[in-house]
């Protein structure tokens, strides 16, 4: 009798340690906006502590001046504003100066730095790399630089290819004295993401943060939309030959099922990754709404069961 209750004391602290561990990956946190979300900033902010991290995507046919806004904004809200930045739309350095000048003003601390979709680049910089080595966000005062990660890989570059691309990067800005952040593309299970962790973390990348990418609560059709388009790799394929735990997973409460496992290979290494970022196809607002549940304990993600209250 006594082994029995102290393996359900074991199983009952095991589980409210889990749970306390996915509590706190909501709240730290970061998440994405778009210039078309700027309407629900305010509202955001009854949601959201001061200072969380948001991300400013770069949306098709957007321009700079666009982000500008949006980052004045981000501040002005109590947030820090991390900019996207394609660096193959920008034509030359004094178009890069002006970027990060303007970004400065605007009480950006940070950028994220992609290469971008785009088939040509317009000026000098093909690469992140092209970026980094120019040295301009050190010139600029900047200090933090954000870089993508793939764990499940590209749809048109080889997974040779984008290893040495993410250890060029996190050379490069360790070089540099950057703090670098990696932020993942999306997945649906957590293996892919936590084995990429344990073998950046073993080709040397020790000092980058890296932070998985999840999506928001949204609808099925729409995450499939979103996933294809952005070539969400083994994890899509993987759930959906399983609609029923495809459903489980993605439904209106959001990635409950990844959370719990990020959050048990966190409890049992908690120098392999350093938090989530969550995509809101469902909404910003909504996206938010569910972090704040999340994060105050209105929903209650148990580790067994994963029972939502």
């Amino acid at each position: 009798m006594a082994q029995v209750m102290q393996q359900t004391h074991l199983e009952s602290s095991e589980s409210s340690a889990q749970v306390q561990r996915i509590v706190q990956l909501a709240r730290d946190a970061s998440i994405e906006l778009n210039v078309q979300d700027l309407k629900y900033l305010q509202a955001s902010r009854v949601l959201l502590p001061e200072g969380k991290r948001i991300y400013i995507s770069h949306l098709p046919k957007q321009q700079w001046d666009d982000t500008l806004i949006a980052c004045r904004q981000v501040s002005a809200a109590g947030f820090d504003p991390i900019p996207h930045i394609p660096v193959r739309l920008i034509e030359s350095e004094a178009t890069l100066d002006k970027i990060l000048e303007d970004a400065v003003r605007a009480q950006v601390k940070e950028v994220l730095l992609i290469s971008g979709d785009y088939a040509q680049a317009l000026g000098p910089y093909s690469v992140v790399a092209d970026v980094l080595e120019a040295g301009k966000l050190n010139q600029h005062g900047l200090t933090r630089v954000s870089l993508a990660g793939h764990p499940e890989g590209h749809p048109i570059v080889s997974l040779a290819e984008i290893r040495r691309a993410e250890q060029e990067k996190a050379t490069l800005a360790q070089q540099c004295q950057l703090q670098a952040t990696f932020v993942t593309q999306f997945f649906f299970e957590a293996g892919g993401f936590l084995d990429w962790a344990r073998e950046s973390r073993a080709r040397g990348m020790r000092s980058a943060k890296l932070i998985a990418g999840l999506a928001g609560p949204a609808g099925i059709t729409t995450l499939l939309r979103f996933a294809r388009r952005c070539g969400v790799g083994s994890s899509i394929r993987a759930l959906t030959s399983r609609p029923s735990a495809f459903v489980k997973l993605v439904g209106e409460h959001g990635p409950e099922e990844v959370m719990r496992d990020l959050a048990i290979a966190a409890q049992a290494d908690a120098s392999l990754f350093d938090g989530v970022h969550f995509f809101c196809f469902g909404g910003y607002l909504q996206t938010c709404e569910w972090l704040k549940k999340v994060s105050t304990g209105r929903i209650v993600l148990r580790a067994r069961d994963f029972l939502v209250e």
